[in-house]
């Protein structure tokens, strides 16, 4: 059952995962998507579920969480609707944090959101107080951006005590490596479909379901946390 309660004196009701999967339907995508970014937009479903299991986990209601690579801000609007004390959604490309503001407006959430433009690897984010990373980082599949993911953890690792990431599927061993080297334990991971639609020239396909593995990953290791864990 949806839970209701009282947010900064306004009723807020945080939905069931199919509720919320239907609320981002609305969230549009890129107009403009570049591929060397590899924008695609985050599927309702997958950014529904993320969010709900982030925040059955505790990591959501009440905590500050940040969007790396936050797009059209499909991940972002979805922590909206599940009561966090605030949400910021970083990304290098303007074109998209139009959009994502625009999308602000269709999703109808009590929660704003603070769209930062800024290049997610080196977020300007203060790691002063709890925060919960969610991102879908490019899989680094073009030229331009191989280890992008590895970047965008490595923001995680600085600035957040838990973070979720999808990744491609198969990426375990790199995730698991990467955060023992930094500081962080893999505590969950579940795996996804991300459905991918023609997007680009070379795709061959109008449309593909791409494995994926979605990670959380608990980084509190140091005084940076204020949650026990």
């Amino acid at each position: 059952m949806p839970r209701i309660y009282d947010n900064d004196s306004r009723v807020v009701v945080v939905s069931t995962k199919s509720q919320l999967t239907q609320q981002l339907g609305v969230v549009a995508g890129f107009d403009d998507p570049q591929v060397d970014l590899e924008q695609y937009r985050t599927p309702p479903d997958l950014a529904a579920h993320l969010i709900h299991r982030a925040d059955l986990e505790g990591d959501i209601e009440g905590e500050t969480v940040v969007d790396l690579g936050c797009g059209t801000g499909m991940l972002a609007l979805a922590a909206t609707l599940r009561g966090p004390r605030q949400v910021v959604g970083v990304d290098i490309d303007s074109g998209p944090l139009e959009t994502a503001r625009a999308n602000t407006r269709r999703v109808g959430s009590n929660s704003g959101v603070s769209w930062v433009h800024a290049d997610a690897t080196r977020a300007p984010v203060s790691a002063e107080r709890p925060a919960t990373v969610v991102m879908n980082p490019p899989f680094g599949a073009q030229d331009t951006n191989r280890h992008a993911d590895r970047d965008f953890l490595a923001t995680a690792a600085r600035v957040a005590d838990v973070s979720y990431s999808v990744h491609n599927a198969d990426s375990a061993e790199f995730v698991e490596a990467f955060a023992a080297d930094n500081g962080g334990t893999v505590t969950h991971a579940f795996a996804a479909e991300f459905e991918l639609p023609r997007t680009f020239d070379f795709h061959e396909d109008d449309r593909r379901a791409l494995d994926v593995e979605v990670f959380r990953v608990d980084w509190a290791t140091d005084d940076r946390s204020g949650r026990s864990r």
